[in-house]
């Protein structure tokens, strides 16, 4: 799991580590809901990545900002 770091610019190189290689992702939607699946990290982009889960009924992607993991709303860790 990544931990929570002073700069972006660290989360952004632990996270292009990860690119495409099996994740899992955790989600804290607020108000105790709490979203997690595992999927693959299909694209590192600048301001944000995004991950294609494994459910065969998901159709997209999903996406996050390094903010969001910064700042402990999001957190993934890679599945070994």
């Amino acid at each position: 799991m990544i931990k929570q770091k002073s700069d972006i610019s660290a989360v952004k190189k632990t996270i292009s580590d990860y690119f495409q290689k099996q994740v899992d992702v955790t989600v804290d939607l607020g108000r105790n809901k709490i979203l997690r699946f595992c999927g693959e990290l299909s694209g590192v982009y600048p301001a944000l990545f995004t991950v294609s889960p494994n459910d065969k009924n998901f159709l997209g992607k999903t996406s996050y900002s390094y903010a969001e993991v910064l700042c402990g709303s999001v957190k993934i860790r890679p599945i070994s």
